[in-house]
């Protein structure tokens, strides 16, 4: 095994190296051999300044930069950009070889893999019907969102996953001599063609622009993994210990997503997208379908006067409108031609404007996907009543598969809105119909008692005579879109609404008034509520409050008569973001694990299931890190078979760009499921030594943090001047702006941009700031702790994930660098001096985390990261460098069109770079 994975190492570096040398090829054909050499200068440069460790490491590469020429610069800086996503497609690939390796020698031995989890679950003594049990009632979803700080083209998205199948075809074992020479052309025409092409938008990214970049992912990864993943779980349950039946596991695991629906600080998101998200969606969908309908007649060649067919199967075939002399003794390709037809009819109706095929006649629309589904289990019958049991194992039970996970609306699409806004269109609802109400002004007992009387009524608030507000229609607008799409699609394609910035139970109590006035909510049908009341809970003080809040809203009737009807589950989101801004990552991740337990023992007295949301961005500082290592560090009872997530930006590139890496991500999600909800949970229960450390460590670490980016005068200057979140917030880069209003207050950003900014500059402070003087003030009162975070670390799931995510952010993390943003303000000794205490905690820190760990450096425990930092910064720290110098132009009043190319272009190469960045 070892061997097996030295050779995966290896073959790492020769992909890396194969797709560097392939680039620098395309750069001298198209460019010429100037510009090769400049930029091979460029990274020798780069290499040899990585090496010193004097902290003037970079002292000849800068200069060089800075020299450059702006089309000069532009050109270098699309080689660094390119090779930086090259390098990720290389370690993509190479997570996939190491998973092969792994299941080639018969060994689970990365844990994640579900294989690895039933093991476990085995050894713990975990029952067949236990599990049985959890999937009937599971939820696994991964949520893709929009990322406000999104760089890449759809185009160049797609060329991507080309190199990445080719990539992935030259690893195929037995290929001929011409068949390599042939993949190695494909690699080297899609290198090519990646150098020449654009890699900036032309205009701001539109909410349809998102949209379509997150359906990208279906057509390349998503339908095909799902399926498999299913059919991998089903195997490995009907096998030893568990013997499972033969029956098909309920769709427990879906997906989600926000793109078209989420309308918090993006006023470009109404109701019209929204209904152009769920067109879209649907049409996907039927497109697959129809391909796979398609497929599968060309399979099933079944000849009537070889095979028996059953009566249901020959009914379809007689029904089909295919009148065919050819087919007329292939009853399974007249059965589907005629579905072929209905399903066509269907993706007309929900707006499907092109099919790639035209059915052979005119043919009624399915009224639901559970008849279009019952036409598929026909067949499959059929095939195993008459000895094709195997056939119907094959493309048809992925189609079923499909058909349960997806239905007619493909994925559920999220709502979501802030607080804020329900509040101020309850209030102008209230003044419409009974002036002087003053809801926005009420305490909070008051807006309740107000609230829950309403609720009491059938009569609706809105009224044609009155006029209302753009901000309120707009609300209602939307709102009555996802009624109608429950209408149209059913309720799966929009199940959930959340309520940013969640700070009390009128918060919920509104969303539910907003409801009754589109018929989301009946007074008199509560059994009719059809959409999930998700509060969000983001600062540091609402995660303190939220389980008051809760308790609150659960003790009044209507809402738990609401929830009832709901099936007695309560969704509950948690934002790592926010918490990270307002309290920083030691503090928010504290928060967050405390606001969890007191939510498991609150619902557990209440008796309603509890289901958490966890808002996690791509970098540290908003809850990224792996995934599996976060669910399994989760409290004891934070899982019980219901997960969701939020899947960002760049980091749904990095796990579902491919196959082989969309189903190891699921995989994960579902393995951590299963770990988490069902092993014993004292197994899970930390010591109670190790919640009091933790305790003191947040509160020392809270105020650091505070101190520096709320209290120190001049600090929001220092952000706005000393990162590149100016030039961010003016680029053609996401469609929703970076703030949440026109203020540069750091309160009112938004947090992907703070933390992208950061990130950009490399000081990455949200992912670190404040652990470091923590450490050194508990020391101090503890003289003997050391041993303590270090049983802590070993011993703690959520403190281990919070170190070793930590010590990434750190690693990535360059001084240096950064040290020449600052160098760029106008008041650069005001600024050096709070760069100064942001430097010191720096150190601080990393000496706390090595202690900590026990490591003389870090990631000496981490080699693959390690290896991965190896191969990447070389590229990336020269884009830094061409950056500052660019950014020193830019301010200087240089705003010309090859200077704001290549600034743009350092934001896309040094996000590619970073990977988890924002």
């Amino acid at each position: 095994m070892q061997g097996r994975r030295l050779t995966a190492s290896r073959a790492l570096v020769r992909d890396v190296r194969l797709l560097g040398r392939l680039l620098c090829e395309a750069i001298e054909a198209s460019d010429g051999k100037e510009a090769r050499e400049i930029v091979e200068q460029v990274r020798t440069l780069s290499i040899a300044g990585r090496r010193k460790t004097s902290p003037r490491l970079n002292e000849k590469l800068a200069p060089f930069c800075a020299d450059m020429p702006p089309r000069t610069l532009k050109r270098v800086i699309r080689a660094f950009s390119q090779f930086s996503q090259l390098v990720n497609i290389a370690e993509d690939a190479h997570q996939a070889r190491v998973q092969r390796f792994s299941i080639a020698d018969g060994e689970p031995a990365m844990p994640g893999t579900i294989a690895r989890s039933l093991s476990v679950l085995a050894a713990a003594g975990v029952e067949a019907e236990a599990i049985r049990k959890l999937l009937v009632e599971a939820v696994v979803s991964p949520v893709f969102t929009a990322h406000p700080t999104e760089v890449r083209r759809k185009s160049v998205i797609d060329i991507e996953q080309q190199l990445a199948q080719c990539l992935s075809r030259l690893e195929q074992a037995g290929l001929t001599a011409q068949e390599t020479d042939r993949y190695q052309a494909d690699l080297e025409r899609a290198t090519t063609t990646l150098w020449q092409t654009n890699s900036l938008r032309g205009r701001r990214l539109q909410v349809v622009d998102e949209i379509l970049n997150g359906l990208s992912y279906y057509d390349s990864t998503i339908f095909r993994v799902i399926p498999e993943v299913y059919e991998g779980l089903e195997n490995q349950l009907r096998g030893s210990p568990w013997r499972f039946a033969q029956d098909a596991l309920p769709p427990f695991l879906r997906m989600g997503s926000w793109i078209g629906g989420d309308r918090d600080g993006n006023p470009f998101v109404n109701g019209e997208t929204l209904r152009e998200a769920l067109r879209l969606q649907s049409e996907r969908v039927f497109s697959f379908y129809l391909g796979e309908l398609h497929s599968l007649g060309a399979e099933l060649s079944l000849d009537d006067r070889y095979v028996k067919v059953s009566q249901e199967l020959q009914r379809l075939a007689t029904d089909s409108p295919d009148r065919s002399e050819q087919r007329r003794h292939e009853p399974y390709r007249l059965a589907i031609s005629g579905m072929y037809a209905r399903l066509a009819a269907t993706a007309r109706k929900f707006g499907s404007t092109e099919l790639v095929r035209e059915p052979v006649a005119a043919a009624p629309c399915y009224l639901s996907p559970a008849e279009f589904a019952e036409d598929l289990a026909t067949i499959g019958k059929s095939l195993i009543a008459n000895g094709a049991g195997k056939i119907a194992a094959g493309k048809l039970r992925s189609l079923q598969r499909a058909v349960d996970v997806f239905g007619f609306h493909l994925v559920s699409l999220d709502l979501r809105q802030n607080s804020e806004v329900h509040q101020r269109v309850v209030h102008e609802l209230f003044e419409k119909v009974r002036p002087g109400t003053g809801y926005e002004a009420l305490a909070e007992s008051d807006k309740i008692h107000l609230l829950t009387e309403e609720l009491r009524s059938s009569q609706l608030l809105v009224t044609s005579l009155k006029t209302y507000s753009a901000e309120t229609m707009s609300e209602l607008s939307v709102l009555r879109e996802a009624a109608e799409a429950h209408k149209r699609y059913g309720r799966a394609s929009i199940p959930n609404y959340i309520i940013s910035k969640a700070g009390s139970s009128s918060d919920l109590l509104e969303v539910m008034v907003l409801f009754r006035e589109v018929g989301l909510f009946r007074p008199d049908e509560p059994e009719a509520a059809s959409v999930n009341i998700i509060p969000l809970f983001e600062t540091i003080s609402d995660l303190r409050s939220s389980h008051d809040v809760m308790q609150t809203v659960l003790a009044i009737e209507a809402y738990r008569t609401y929830l009832r009807a709901l099936g007695g589950k309560q969704e509950i989101m948690l934002g790592y973001s926010d918490s990270n801004k307002d309290g920083g990552y030691l503090t928010s991740g504290w928060e967050l694990y405390k606001a969890e337990m007191a939510f498991i023992q609150l619902f557990d007295r209440e008796g309603i299931r509890l289901s958490l949301f966890h808002g996690r961005g791509g970098s540290v500082g908003r809850g990224g890190g792996p995934s599996y290592e976060a669910i399994t560090a989760l409290p004891a009872g934070a899982v019980a078979g219901s997960i969701r997530l939020t899947e960002q930006g760049e980091v749904i590139a990095a796990k579902y760009s491919n196959p082989a890496l969309g189903r190891r991500n699921l995989e994960l999600l579902i393995a951590a499921t299963l770990e988490a909800s069902l092993l014993p949970s004292d197994a899970q229960e930390p010591d109670p030594e190790f919640l009091h450390a933790m305790e003191e460590l947040s509160g020392l670490a809270f105020g650091a943090y505070r101190c520096l980016v709320y209290e120190t005068e001049g600090f929001e200057r220092f952000f706005w001047e000393a990162t590149i979140i100016g030039e961010i917030a003016k680029l053609n880069i996401g469609s929703r702006p970076a703030s949440r209003s026109s203020s540069r207050r750091i309160e009112d950003l938004r947090a992907i941009p703070w933390v992208f900014g950061w990130s950009q500059s490399r000081i990455m402070l949200p992912g670190w700031f404040g652990f470091g003087s923590a450490v050194e003030q508990w020391l101090t009162g503890h003289p003997d702790g050391l041993p303590t975070l270090q049983r802590m670390h070993r011993d703690w799931p959520f403190f281990q994930t919070l170190i070793a995510n930590m010590e990434m952010v750190l690693a990535k993390t360059n001084m240096a660098i950064a040290a020449r943003y600052v160098n760029l303000t106008p008041d650069a000794p005001a600024h050096e001096k709070i760069f100064a205490r942001i430097k010191d905690e720096w150190e601080a820190t990393t000496a706390a985390l090595l202690g900590i760990t026990d490591q003389a450096s870090l990631l000496e425990n981490n080699p693959a990261l390690k290896q991965s930092i190896h191969h990447r910064f070389p590229c990336l720290d020269p884009l830094n460098h061409m950056q500052i110098d660019l950014l020193r132009r830019h301010r200087a009043g240089e705003r010309d069109q090859d200077t704001e190319e290549a600034l743009h272009l350092t934001i896309n190469g040094i996000a590619a770079g970073l990977r988890n960045s924002g």
